[in-house]
Formats: structure tokens, sequence, C-alpha cells
């Protein structure tokens, strides 16, 4: 054992030495390229100083979402919490020396904004609001929009702002969408005017009455709208756009009627201001959002419209509250607004304790300078870019397709998919699924950017409707539909990220996603392909050791040596669901609480009883639906479901132990059934021996004994250790199968296409595809998160965009199966459904 023990940490120490070695090497490149614009070298630390005091938390993670939010310095929160536990500051909407002290500190933040901006006070007024969404919101339901007015807006524009388009289009003006582009021949000396061309899509127009009239368009408001840079591409768009439109649409507008009237601009600076906040002393845009921890990681829930002035006189705002107006009287239609315009603004008391601690993050921003913040970053995502587009596969195939490089300027984004040897796409969700396993935090799908993800992925409006049809929603795991990507792969860098986290990303993607080898299955170190086909009939017999039930989806299962077999599989098997107050069904993914919520049925005595430490008492439920109160119909991953609820009493249990409100449904009849075909691929059919409950895909998973012995053989030679030290083991009950095998090799249900349990019939659907759920582990009551087993399985196991462990199974229950039939532990499985 000591032996072994030695070998495998000289093996170690090896691996880590060739690591480190490569590192240096590599990075020494880098350096030689990048070293001017790496690492921030004229401030007071440079980034390996401030990763080492300032992100300690960050040591065995891989930080890769920027443009989603950003982090904050260490030194940042100590700074905000010295500061709220030495000062009082109270409501600013008062005279109290402690009010003061609010507005104080208000004005002072302000004037923060206003500067780095580059805004003059005399200009513009920092409007604070709950993020750039709400500033968006704002300028929408406050411009000044008529029949005659027009609301342009980039393709390339996150959701927030196409949200504007409902505001316009409800009073009647148009709306289109424009592609915009950006001339790389002509000099400099030329007129920047000619450097663009906006092509522009289909104008949208709610009735026919909004139709412009002749002659009434020149005194019209329209409003054109677009990002500092893209956060789905990166693509940083050129300012000189305000001036553009402000002094002369017509010069790239197509449609002359929409070019008249007065043109107000908007910069969404969302995901631009970190690194190239606009200069609004140079380009004068009228509205300009953005929201804190984009900037600086701390507080969330804070952003900003910065208004010009001019602009803010035009803006119709109808309601009013306590802080815009200045008198009102209670009984008679009669109020004052209030003139400033911050004041007229900003409806209640602002959330003036987060306003406070922002000095603290500009401190950040300020000693680092944004000009050295975008070169470091640029230059790690350049670096990333150079490295994904290299990369290819043994057959010459290029692995990766990157979005937006085209472009003249690009942020420090970079977004792309991948493609197989053969030209198949690998999912995104795989990469994240992947990439989460090696603690690398990235984000995948289309952004809240539906125009980008559609440009970028070539989704014709067919495609994206089909999408639609086909079920397919923002955050869902369809990301191949149609044999094409339905999203994309996003790495973004901040002022904090380092040449490391680039490298282990890269090679990341050169370990988990080139293959370098044709003829044999990817990652894959065992002789085991997957799928297997044609496997020869193991000499050893085959048992049935385990039968568990799992009546409540998600929550614990009790096992039985027998249990009645049904339509739906087992019993009374995922009959019931938790859902959450939003419609959204629950699991353990994302309530880790429902592993300590226990299950029995005593078909006896008719009840379903349920515990949780949560709850004093134990919970009866009958098994007769007399005790079900309301019925609706349900659609959930292409079935649909008749359900009943149940009383209060029962909501108030399930709630109380996870720990927010939920509703507890049970399925009273499946008005549609599940197919699987050879592809793995889901859909519906009419075959009432495939009826299911409320499971993901099939009726059964099996799993083998000898299958989880090989694992954790693999688990204990790489030295896969939990958080407590000990040696990861696994034991059946973690992939909650219904039923468990013994006997034969290690995988070798995954060549069974049939099987007689007992005199009963089955036919297996193929592998289960294995999520993080299998790394969630409840003992003693405590639910833990790990990256074991599925981060093991996913090195041998893992084939087309799946990682495969157990066998999915269906019950075939013809006409000559008796009604009343049992399946029982002891009971020999023939594979393929043959007797020996």
């Amino acid at each position: 054992m000591l032996v072994a023990q030695f070998h495998f940490s000289l093996r170690n120490s090896k691996s880590n030495n060739c690591w480190k070695m490569n590192m240096e090497s590599e990075k020494e490149q880098f350096l030689k390229e990048y070293g001017s614009d790496y690492g921030y070298p004229n401030s007071p630390k440079n980034i390996d100083e401030i990763r080492a005091t300032e992100f300690k938390r960050l040591s065995d993670t891989v930080y890769l979402d920027h443009a989603g939010a950003t982090l904050y310095f260490e030194s940042q929160m100590e700074a905000v919490f010295k500061d709220l536990n030495s000062t009082v500051y109270g409501n600013p909407h008062s005279q109290s020396s402690c009010s003061l002290a609010s507005e104080d500190v208000v004005g002072k933040a302000r004037q923060q904004v206003l500067n780095f901006f580059n805004a003059s006070p005399r200009e513009y007024s920092c409007i604070f609001t709950s993020g750039a969404t709400a500033a968006l919101k704002l300028v929408g339901e406050t411009f000044p929009w008529s029949n005659d007015s027009s609301f342009v807006y980039s393709m390339e524009n996150h959701n927030s702002v196409l949200g504007i388009r409902e505001y316009a289009l409800s009073k009647g003006a148009a709306a289109f969408a424009v592609d915009i582009e950006e001339g790389t021949h002509l000099g400099k000396s030329e007129s920047s005017k000619s450097n663009f061309k906006l092509t522009q899509h289909r104008v949208q127009r709610r009735s026919e009455g909004g139709v412009p009239k002749e002659g009434m368009a020149g005194s019209a408001y329209n409003l054109f709208a677009f990002p500092s840079e893209c956060n789905f591409s990166g693509r940083k768009f050129d300012p000189d756009l305000v001036k553009i439109i402000k002094e002369g649409p017509e010069r790239i507008l197509e449609s002359a009627q929409c070019c008249r009237g007065c043109w107000l601009v908007l910069i969404d600076a969302a995901k631009g201001c970190a690194t190239n906040p606009p200069d609004l002393s140079k380009f004068k845009a009228d509205f300009v959002v953005f929201s804190f921890y984009k900037l600086f990681g701390y507080p969330t829930g804070l952003g900003a419209l910065i208004v010009r002035n001019d602009a803010a006189k035009l803006m119709k705002k109808t309601y009013f509250s306590g802080g815009t107006v200045a008198a009102a009287i209670a009984d008679v239609d009669f109020f004052k607004r209030r003139e400033g315009v911050e004041e007229f603004f900003e409806d209640g008391t602002i959330s003036f304790l987060s306003i406070a601690a922002i000095q603290h993050g500009f401190k950040i921003i300020n000693m680092l300078t944004t000009s050295s913040i975008s070169r470091h970053t640029a230059s790690l995502a350049a670096y990333v870019r150079n490295k994904l587009l290299a990369l290819k596969h043994e057959n010459g195939e290029f692995v990766c397709t990157l979005y937006g490089v085209l472009s003249s300027e690009m942020g420090p984004t970079v977004s792309f998919n991948m493609r197989r040897p053969d030209g198949t796409w690998y999912g995104y969700r795989e990469v994240e699924k992947l990439a989460t396993l090696a603690g690398i935090q990235l984000r995948t799908g289309c952004f809240c950017n539906p125009g980008a993800c559609a440009k970028y992925l070539c989704l014709s409006h067919l495609d994206l409707l089909s999408n639609i049809e086909a079920g397919h929603v923002c955050w869902d795991d369809r990301d191949i539909l149609n044999g094409k990507p339905t999203g994309a792969v996003r790495v973004s860098f901040g002022y904090m990220s380092t040449f490391e986290d680039a490298m282990k990303f890269v090679n990341f993607v050169e370990n988990n996603f080139v293959i370098l080898s044709s003829d044999r299955c990817a990652l894959q170190p065992s002789p085991i392909c997957l799928p297997i086909e044609g496997i020869a009939k193991a000499a050893a017999r085959h048992i049935l050791t385990s039968i568990t039930v799992y009546p409540i989806k998600s929550c614990g299962g009790f096992s039985v040596d027998q249990w009645p077999l049904t339509s739906t599989g087992l019993l009374h098997d995922r009959e019931w669901i938790l859902k959450s107050t939003t419609g959204e069904i629950l699991t353990q993914k994302k309530v880790t609480e429902m592993c300590n919520i226990s299950t029995l049925i005593d078909l006896n005595l008719g009840k379903l009883f349920v515990e949780s430490p949560r709850c004093k008492e134990k919970l009866q439920i009958e098994l007769k639906s007399n005790s079900l109160v309301t019925g609706d119909i349900m659609d959930i991953q292409n079935h649909r479901y008749e359900v009943r609820s149940y009383n209060n009493e029962v909501d108030i249990w399930f709630s109380k132990a996870i720990g927010r409100p939920c509703t507890l449904l049970r399925n009273s009849g499946s008005q549609s059934h599940s197919c699987i075909d050879k592809n793995g691929s889901r859909g519906i059919c009419r075959d009432v021996g495939a009826r299911l409950n409320f499971v993901n895909e099939a009726q059964f998973l099996l799993v083998s004994e000898e299958s989880i012995a090989d694992l954790n053989s693999r688990l204990k030679s790489k030295g896969r250790r939990s958080n407590g030290g000990h040696t990861v083991q696994v034991g059946a009950m973690r992939f909650r199968p219904n039923l468990v095998a013994s006997g034969g090799e290690p995988y070798a249900e995954d060549g069974w296409s049939k099987l007689n349990i007992g005199g009963k019939y089955f036919m297996s659907l193929g592998g289960c595809n294995r999520c993080q759920m299998i790394n969630i582990s409840a003992e003693a009551g405590e639910v833990q998160r790990f990256s074991e087993p599925l981060a093991t399985l996913a090195g041998y196991r893992r084939a087309k965009g799946k990682i495969l462990f157990g066998i999915l199974l269906r019950y075939e229950n013809n006409a000559k199966t008796k009604s009343d039939t049992w399946i029982h532990v002891g009971e020999e499985i023939f594979p393929n459904g043959d007797r020996h």
C-alpha cells in the first residue's frame, strides 16, 4: 500500500512539475507580446499582488463571467463596513444631521459618476436607479413618444433595451432594428459619416393608426439605442454614432421618413463601462445607463441613468412620490413637482447606504485606471482568441468558431462554439457542465441578447420559431436543435483576471474537446467506448439486488423486497412533485433540502408517509384520490399531465421542509407519452406502454454493482477526496436507481437491449445522462456538493455530449401481462430478454 501511495504521489509530482514548467514557458511567451499591457506595472500593486491579497477566495476557482458580474476587492468591503460602522446615515428626506450626512455622500457619489463619464454637471445629471434595466425602463416610459416617432436600435442589444420597444409601439411609434457595419477601408481623414453602413430591418407598428401624417414628423422625437460593447460577442461600437445620428441620420438610415424630427441617442454602457466608459465631453449622448456591480462588484441592485439636462426636460413623467413632489393636496387634484432633475425622477427613498458604498469601489478603479484595466483585460482576451482559433482536431478540422472577431475593436469577451471532428457541434451545456467540474465559472446561452445570438449563429426567423415551438426558452438545456446551436459559450475577463486563469481555460478546452485520435472514443482511457453495441453475453448470472421507489420527484425514496408494476413503471414512483410559486418544478439541483425529505408508502394502510428534520410531525397523505382538492393541466418537458393539488396544510408542511413556498401536486393522468429513439432524442408518441409519471426520460433507471465498484476503484486510484479529507466513495443510491443488478462485468448493461427479469420484460432506452445532482451528498442531515463522482465519470464515460452511467428502461406492459404483476428482489436478470 505504501509503495502504491509513493508511486501515485510521484506521478502527481511529475504532472505538477510538467504543468508548472509549461505554465512558465507559456507565460514567458505571453509577456513578450503583451508585457507592457498586462498586470498593472505602474499601479501600487501588480496583478499577482492583487490576487494574493484581495482575492484569496478565488484560490480554487477560475472566474470568467465578468460580463455578468465582476468581483469586489476584500479591502473594498472592509472599507464599506468600516464606513457604515463609524457613520450614522439617515434618510436623506430630512434635515437631521444624520440625513445631511447621507445627502452629502449621495452628492459626492453623483459627482464621481459624472467624473467617470467625463460629463459636466452643467450638461448632465446622475439619476440613481436599481440598475441599468431600471434606467432603461425609466427612459422608455417617460420618452415623448408619438405616432410620428421612431425607435431605432441595433440588433446587438440586450433584452432590456429591446423592452423599450413596447413603450414605443404602444404609443403608436414605429420601431425597427438595424445592423451596424463599420468600414475599415477608409482613412481617418475622410468623413466619419461614410464609415458606417446601417442595414434596416422591417418597420414594426402596432396599428394602422400609427402611420405618421405627411408634414407632421418634423416635430417628433426619435430615439436611437446602441450598446457601447456587445455583451454577446464583445464587439465595441464606435461612439461617433452619437454625432452622426444627432447631426444627420439621413446619411446612414435608409428610411427618409424615419429620419425627420429630433433624434436623441441612448448608450447601454452596462457591459462596456468597466473598460471603456463613453466620454460624454466628446460624444453628447442623451442617455447612458450602467450598473455598479459591473464596474467593481459591489453593491448590486444599484445603477444610474446619466441624462443630458436638455433631454430630461422632454421626458414626460406621470407618477409622483415622496421625494419627487414639492407639495400636494390629498383631496384636491393638485401637486407641484420638484425642479431638480434627480429629485424629479428618483421616486421614494434612494438606496443611500448602497450609494455610500460606491466611493470605495471608485477608489479601486481610480487606483488601477480604466485605461490600464482595458489593456490588461484585452491582452488576456486576445491570448485566448488566438489560442482557440489555432486549435485543430487530428483530422485537421478547426475546433472553435469565434463570434465577432472580424470587428475592428473587441472588448475582453470571447464568445464561441465548438465542433467535433465530424463537424457536429458540441452543446454549450456540455461545455458548462465540464467547466464547472474543472472549477471554471463561465456563461452559456444567448446572454439575454437575442439579436446578436441570431446574427452570429445564423439563425433565421424560421429557425427561431421552430426552436420556440420545440419548447426552447431562455436558460433551458436545449443547446442543439435541428443540428444548430441555440446559444454559445462566453468567457469574459475582469480587472483581477490573470494569465493563469486564461491558460487554465485554454488547457481545459484542449483536454476536453480537441480529438487527437479519430479511431477511438474521445476521452476514453479505458477500453470502453460508448455507445456499446453487440457485447457478448456474460457468462455470470445477473441478479436483481435492490428495488427503490421515489414517490416524490427528487425527494428520498424507500427500498422494498417486492413491488407492483404498472403501465407507468413502479406503482406510485414519482407520482408527486413540488412546484414553486413561480411554476418551477423543484429538484435537488436547486433545492438541496429535498435530499432530507424521506418517504414511505404502506400499501396496506393506503398512505404515503413523509418526514423531514425541519418538521416535528410526520405527514400522512391518503393514497385515495378523495383527499385531493383542485385539478389542473400542466405541460412539463413535452408531456401534458392532469394534476391535482392538496389543502393548505400539506403545502405549509412542505414549504417548511424545504424553506420556501411550494405546492404538492399529484399526477392524476398523463395525456401524452414519451418515446426515445435510437439517437436518444425525446419526442411525443401515443404508445400506452410508455406512459410516464414525473420522470425526466424513462420509467426505470438501472445501475449495476460492478459498474459502481469500478467507479469507486477509479476514484480511489485518482486520490479523489471529500472536503473532510476522506477518500470519495459512492454507493448505488447516489444515482437514484429504481433497480440495482449484480453479476457480470462492469458496464455490461450498456449492451443490453432487452431484459427479462423474472418473466417481466423491459426495453433498454440507452444510457442515462448524468448531471451535477449525483455530486450532492446528504449525510447526517448535512447536504454537501462535490465535484465527484461526475468529474471522474466525465473522463471515461463521456459520449456525444453526455456523461453516461446506468441505463434507462421501459416496462413492456403488453396485453398478456397480468395487471397485478410484481417485481421481486432476487429474481434473475436475463440480458437481451433470453434465458440461458
